[in-house]
């Protein structure tokens, strides 16, 4: 009844029950709208108090809406509540609750249910590029769904243990941002503001200033995801190659030593044991996961330390792209001369994006060492 009772699209003559939230199909005994009427309270029999926090997207309910096969309803701004650890201020006297999604509430409604094509929410950028993909419910009816209003989490080169700061994508900077439902041939789109939390002491310049500081190291664990990549197809190709031929074989031992040369390097960018700073070997990756996560908890202006420690694990990376560069144009071109002379397979390094190299998290379901591209499924 509820939408009927906030809209009277045709005075009342046809009500249907809410069932928003799991409403339950009780006695409602008393309403109160609270902030302007953006929200209501209802006092139930026997059932509790419910409070549906946002009425913007049924007071979109007209019969224009209702008649319509798909179409997104109107939504309030959402804003990135502040990031915050506390304890506990209640004493003895607890209530608990379910506060509301920590993200961007997207409503859209669908006349029947939806059967057949691909039905999907994507969030694009002021440039119209997609940073974000949301599953979308085929129900009929009023939907929503939630945007984290982040972009996706770095790909981090897999090495002995997670990178738990990276498992994260940064915040998205505030401004206006364009959803975009795809459902069977047919396209929708509607816009959504993002805003600052009120009570932030920081400014919008701040935030956009923290999350280019955040994509920084986003790409930069993309450029080293790639090229651990690269290193680990020369690897497995070495040792595919070697353990096909006999001992005693120059061309084995040749392999062999490309091998170790290879992983010399990887070890460089990865810790290759579980421990992190107990067994001493924190590498680049580590150290870039580390500042990730200085970067990312706080929403505000990065440092200038944290600004001038991404050049300079920029420069730590360029170093060891130089080494194997140098594999690559030394060793590696004489193993496959040596190769091609006895007619054996040559070790070729495949082309990786920093987009797509590496694995979220960055730790192989082995514990250890990645799948390379042409064994993935």
């Amino acid at each position: 009844m509820l939408g009927a009772l906030l809209q009277p699209i045709d005075g009342g003559k046809e009500w249907a029950e809410f069932k928003g939230s799991d409403f339950p199909s009780v006695a409602v005994r008393d309403m109160s709208f609270q902030n302007r009427d953006a929200s209501l309270a209802l006092a139930t029999h026997g059932r509790g108090i419910w409070i549906v926090d946002d009425l913007t997207p049924l007071r979109a309910l007209d019969a224009k809406t209702l008649a319509a096969e798909a179409t997104f309803l109107d939504t309030k701004t959402a804003q990135q509540r502040i990031n915050s650890f506390g304890g506990w201020v209640e004493g003895d006297a607890a209530f608990t609750g379910p506060n509301p999604p920590n993200g961007a509430v997207i409503t859209y409604y669908q006349k029947g249910r939806h059967l057949f094509g691909k039905l999907k929410i994507e969030v694009l950028d002021d440039k119209g590029e997609v940073i974000d993909t949301i599953p979308a419910s085929v129900r009929r009816g009023i939907n929503r769904v939630t945007w984290t209003m982040r972009v996706k989490p770095p790909r981090v080169p897999p090495a002995a243990q997670i990178a738990f700061n990276s498992t994260q994508g940064p915040r998205v900077p505030p401004g206006t941002y364009t959803v975009r439902m795809t459902k069977g041939k047919e396209t929708y789109e509607t816009k959504i503001d993002v805003g600052l939390d009120r009570r932030v002491t920081f400014s919008a310049a701040d935030r956009r200033a923290q999350y280019d500081a955040a994509m920084r190291v986003r790409t930069l664990f993309g450029e080293m995801s790639a090229l651990v990549d690269e290193i680990n197809a020369v690897r497995m190709q070495a040792d595919a190659g070697s353990a096909k031929l006999a001992a005693g074989d120059a061309t084995k031992k040749q392999l062999a030593d490309l091998s170790g040369k290879a992983d010399e390097i990887r070890k460089k960018i990865v810790a290759t044991r579980e421990g992190g700073a107990i067994t001493g070997e924190e590498r680049l990756r580590e150290h870039t996961d580390t500042l990730y996560g200085a970067i990312m908890s706080y929403d505000g202006k990065p440092s200038d330390y944290q600004l001038a420690r991404i050049d300079a694990l920029n420069r730590e990376l360029g170093d060891v792209k130089q080494d194997f560069a140098k594999l690559r144009s030394g060793d590696l071109a004489k193993t496959n001369a040596t190769l091609k002379s006895k007619n054996l397979p040559e070790i070729t390094v495949p082309e990786t994006s920093p987009e797509t190299a590496g694995a979220s998290g960055g730790k192989d379901k082995d514990g250890d060492e990645p799948h390379p591209p042409w064994e993935r499924d």
